[in-house]
């Protein structure tokens, strides 16, 4: 192991992730009785540019109206690109208004560390200038071939950083790659050709400590297509995954919640290696197969989630509530 050690971000349940757009108002009671673990409010691309100032004023008013953290959810505004003329109206507004009551800001199409500076510089004025008691959280898109390109700089480009997202629409398009559905697979290609990506984009989570997030799987009416999306996702370490349709969040908590099997062997890992310890001995076996400390190491991880999942589970929220 090295001697280097990278302090993990803030970990937060975020195994569906629902897209909310801030110029609907109507879908934000529905979003905080669902059972997605964290909602963003959408001011970027599902908002058109006549709609952005009514649905920055829509987002300050749901943050301020509905009590958010207090029925398990993690709450963010996604604001608009750096690029535009949007964003810093966005994140003033929003955060001056309503940053008390905000847990993330999610920063689209990031394509070098500087975008996020800019971001976490804002924020920490805004912060002391407001005295806002917590710091706000930034999540990033990684959605363009540039951001691809530099996603180990990005992923150590500020300590607010907890997730890292792989926005698969506009990376598409970035790279200019063919493909039948968003997030989908074009069967010209053998095999997925999102791996690559979403293995670079988990090393460089796991390097530095965040959250690695799976985006969006744009046919909703294909839920076995997108179980096998977010399947294919958590095989390579993903956390959760996008729901652009409230039928897509049951399935992504069942594919990123650990299977009662899968939970129960851990257990038993972690208490054979316990035995084992005790014992003196470094390794042992069960059911046939050795085991050892990198064995407890991943056993840990399902224990952990599990803990997690259970934990919002009691905290009062109406799992399964539409």
């Amino acid at each position: 192991m090295s001697h280097t050690r990278v302090e993990p971000a803030r970990q937060r349940l975020q195994r569906s992730e629902l897209a909310v757009p801030g110029s609907n108002p109507g879908l934000f009671p529905k979003a905080l009785d669902g059972p997605a673990d964290y909602v963003f409010l959408d001011l970027e691309d599902a908002v058109a540019p006549g709609d952005k100032e009514r649905a920055r004023a829509n987002v300050i008013a749901a943050l301020l109206e509905h009590d958010w953290r207090g029925r398990g959810k993690t709450i963010c505004v996604r604001v608009n690109g750096i690029d535009t003329h949007y964003m810093y109206r966005d994140l003033v507004d929003v955060v001056e208004q309503a940053g008390h009551r905000l847990d993330t800001v999610l920063i689209p199409k990031v394509g070098v560390a500087a975008d996020v500076y800019l971001v976490d510089a804002l924020l920490t004025q805004i912060e002391t200038a407001r005295g806002i008691p917590h710091r706000i959280g930034i999540d990033v898109l990684i959605e363009t071939a540039l951001g691809m390109a530099n996603v180990e700089a990005i992923a150590q480009s500020s300590r607010r950083l907890e997730a890292m997202h792989f926005g698969v629409a506009d990376y598409s398009a970035s790279c200019r790659a063919r493909t039948v559905v968003i997030g989908g697979l074009n069967p010209d290609y053998p095999g997925d050709q999102w791996h690559a990506a979403l293995s670079r984009l988990v090393v460089a989570c796991r390097a530095y400590g965040l959250r690695p997030i799976d985006g969006p799987f744009g046919d909703f009416k294909d839920p076995e297509g997108y179980r096998l999306s977010a399947k294919r996702a958590a095989a390579l370490g993903i956390e959760g995954k996008w729901a652009i349709h409230p039928s897509q969040i049951e399935l992504a908590n069942e594919v990123f919640s650990p299977p009662a099997e899968e939970l129960s062997r851990a257990r038993r890992i972690l208490e054979a290696l316990e035995e084992a310890a005790r014992d003196g001995r470094g390794a042992a076996q069960l059911d046939g197969r050795m085991i050892d400390a990198a064995s407890a190491r991943m056993a840990q991880n399902v224990v952990d989630a599990a803990q997690a999942i259970g934990a919002r589970g009691r905290s009062g929220v109406k799992a399964g509530a539409r």
